[in-house]
């Protein structure tokens, strides 16, 4: 409901603020105001959001799931709690776009390698997307990573810009970044983009290519989680207890 100005928290359970937003949509669109999302609720929310129905024509089933598993040889709750972790399950926006998240650290590293020094370009109006280190501090989420994604690519008219920030975000379910796109054996970034902006299907090709070039399987069928979080996120996987994580949702899976 975001994306008709309700500022809900994102959780796994119906609260206090979605029943207050429910309340409030079936208000001014004249449904009878029960708090409960019923059939007419619904039929109201997807009559003024259309892109819901786009949303649901792109998204993994439990037998994409399967099939992948079976392809890999590996535990099928290892490969949910994966996609749980990375995206929360879910690969694209409410407005059908591909879930993503722009790191300007890698922005900074992605120009560099196209000759470009990053240093002469930043400054208070690019501070948010241009940076050296690593920070969450400028993340926005949602379709606000688009906004970042964007302004990054057009500080320049140098194509250089937009290539480099194209490869400097995570993309889909998975959260594969743009800069594997050449050793997971795309023909371009553009071509990954394009494919991580069709189906959820791509987004889990990209996870089997990824887990094959970097040779994760092993630690992701021997559920070490810490050795599988390192190979996937890097060293700062301890941080974010990204192994942990891992494994909580793997627990959960698992029953």
């Amino acid at each position: 409901m975001a994306s008709m100005g309700y500022n809900v928290d994102v959780s796994f359970f119906f609260g206090q603020s979605t029943r207050q937003a429910v309340l409030d949509f079936q208000k001014k669109n004249n449904l009878v105001i029960d708090g409960i999302v019923g059939i007419k609720t619904w039929t109201k929310l997807l009559a003024l959001n259309p892109q819901v129905i786009q949303v649901h024509s792109k998204l993994l089933s439990e037998q994409d799931l399967i099939n992948f598993a079976k392809e890999y040889s590996l535990e099928l709750a290892a490969v949910k709690a994966v996609n749980a972790v990375e995206s929360s399950g879910k690969g694209f926006l409410a407005d059908a776009r591909a879930k993503i998240l722009f790191e300007g650290h890698v922005f900074w590293r992605e120009l560099k390698k196209r000759g470009v020094e990053p240093a002469d370009f930043q400054n208070d109006q690019t501070k948010d997307v241009l940076y050296p280190k690593w920070t969450r501090r400028h993340y926005k989420g949602g379709a606000g990573e688009y906004d970042r994604l964007q302004k990054a690519a057009n500080i320049s008219q140098n194509p250089a810009f937009k290539e480099a920030a194209y490869r400097s975000a995570s993309w889909g379910s998975f959260q594969i970044m743009g800069y594997h796109a050449d050793s997971l054996g795309y023909d371009s970034i553009d071509d990954f983009v394009n494919r991580m902006q069709q189906h959820e299907r791509e987004h889990l090709n990209a996870f089997g290519k990824f887990l094959k070039v970097n040779k994760l399987i092993p630690h992701l069928k021997a559920k070490d989680w810490a050795k599988f979080a390192h190979g996937y996120n890097g060293p700062g996987y301890a941080q974010n207890r990204y192994d942990v994580k891992l494994q909580q949702a793997y627990e959960k899976f698992s029953i």
